[in-house]
């Protein structure tokens, strides 16, 4: 890429009566660019949106509240894939059962990257939303080989911050992804009669305890509680199931749609 300037000094030898051949000699320029320039002395515009992590500063991007959903999202059940030259894409699978799901999935990712085209690819009770990038590596660093529950997974200082300001985000695309709303019941003897009783909770259910210790560190800060249960041995899922903490969730994330 050439500056205006470098630009302007080719073309002012051209017009001084040197050849293209002489003038690409001089400068080391090609004689196509220079020709190119003769039309168009200024650079074209990229199309796609800058990546604010490749700043010469790094920095956020600019719809955190976007960010820190798909980002949950993605911990959950999103993967990116290598494509060729450089391109990634971002994959997150999302239920067929879900539309009002699939539809902010979507919108989160063209928030993100406005000027590239986000697909939905039907697949056997879901749908695989999709967006190509050469960036989402750099907003999701946490990429790597391997399943994510078999490795570390860590957030950066800068997707944390963007997490302690938009927590209720980020709680609820993790519960988007690897979470429901359920009702459960049970019964108790009142007055020697047995009677059934209903109550809400919430589940997530991950294997990775990095996702889950991520999940419920953000539960701690909003005030919510949790427990955790087994599945078997193993620690699986976080069960939120106290009255007031149920309607927090029910207030700031909701049962999927």
């Amino acid at each position: 890429m050439y500056d205006i300037g470098t630009r302007k000094r080719a073309l002012a030898l051209v017009a001084q009566g040197h050849s293209l051949n002489s003038v690409s000699k001089e400068t080391g320029i090609s004689r196509a660019a220079i020709r190119s320039w003769q039309t168009r002395v200024e650079p074209l515009k990229s199309r796609a949106a800058a990546c604010p992590r490749c700043d010469d500063v790094p920095g956020k991007p600019a719809d955190q509240a976007a960010y820190s959903y798909l980002l949950g999202l993605y911990l959950g059940d999103g993967c990116l894939s290598y494509l060729h030259r450089g391109v990634y894409f971002l994959r997150i699978a999302c239920a067929d059962a879900w539309p009002g799901l699939i539809d902010a999935c979507a919108e989160a990712m063209q928030i993100l990257h406005p000027d590239n085209k986000v697909f939905r690819v039907q697949r056997q009770g879901c749908q695989n939303v999709t967006c190509y990038s050469k960036h989402w590596p750099c907003l999701f660093p946490q990429h790597g080989p391997g399943k994510k529950h078999e490795r570390t997974i860590a957030l950066e200082s800068w997707q944390q911050d963007i997490v302690d300001s938009h927590p209720w985000e980020f709680i609820r695309g993790l519960i988007h992804s690897d979470g429901c709303r359920v009702t459960n019941w049970t019964t108790r003897v009142v007055a020697g009669e047995r009677k059934r009783y209903e109550y809400p909770r919430y589940f997530f259910t991950n294997k990775s305890d990095d996702i889950r210790r991520l999940f419920t560190e953000t539960l701690d800060k909003v005030g919510v509680g949790w427990t955790s249960l087994a599945r078997g041995s193993d620690p699986f899922n976080t069960s939120i199931a106290r009255k007031a903490s149920v309607a927090l969730m029910d207030v700031y994330v909701g049962p999927k749609y």
